[in-house]
């Protein structure tokens, strides 16, 4: 399974993760789902040199050029609510694909808030069958909500290859998504890697509540 960790090479993206990170700059949602939207541009334009093309004419005013088009099928997949700006960034390169949703949340199930149990309610995807399915969500964390999201979608066909996206991942995250993900066909592609999880399973340094942080507080 590969692991494409974004952070390894100097780029704009560290700009963005910089400013996502930083607790003052959080306190404005809008630049803050700006910066996640605009990673997940830069993680799609990355995967889109993975993909498979061939040769096509093009009729121009001026004559005929041939460009090289891709011709794989790609479902753009998240888990809401957190992954929507994420979901954007993906869309705005990938125009032409297909959508997918699916709502997983975590829920404690001790009063000390440290062992954390993931619901799956809603499910909406055309079908994944041999198309290139790219599961955005900005927190790898457990990997709880990635592996239900990927089981969600299987029963909608089983696809051709698999992009787990995030833009921060954990150590443990990655090693859950390789015990129960495809090995063969399977990148985790992410902006960082983090050390590891507090108390409550939230990421170290991490960032905070991605989906609080996009959209506001939750009761």
């Amino acid at each position: 399974m590969k692991i494409i960790n974004l952070s390894d090479n100097n780029s704009i993206v560290s700009q963005y993760m910089a400013e996502i990170r930083d607790k003052n700059y959080q306190k404005n949602r809008l630049l803050f789902r700006n910066n996640i939207m605009r990673i997940g541009e830069m993680m799609a334009y990355e995967i889109s040199k993975t993909l498979d093309y061939e040769p096509r004419d093009i009729a121009t005013p001026l004559g005929i050029a041939t460009v090289n088009v891709p011709i794989d099928k790609i479902v753009l997949a998240t888990i809401f609510r957190a992954g929507l700006p994420f979901h954007s960034g993906f869309l705005n390169v990938f125009d032409h694909a297909g959508n997918a949703f699916v709502s997983a949340y975590r829920e404690y199930v001790d009063e000390e808030h440290h062992k954390v149990g993931i619901h799956v309610e809603y499910l909406a995807t055309p079908s994944i069958d041999e198309k290139n399915l790219i599961i955005a969500d900005p927190m790898l964390a457990t990997g709880g909500s990635m592996e239900l999201g990927y089981k969600a979608f299987l029963s909608k066909g089983i696809p051709k290859r698999i992009h787990v996206c995030c833009v921060i991942a954990t150590p443990e995250g990655i090693e859950h998504i390789k015990r129960t993900m495809p090995d063969d066909k399977t990148t985790i592609w992410c902006a960082a890697i983090d050390p590891g999880m507090n108390e409550h399973k939230y990421i170290v340094p991490g960032f905070g509540d991605a989906g609080d942080l996009c959209f506001g507080d939750k009761v």
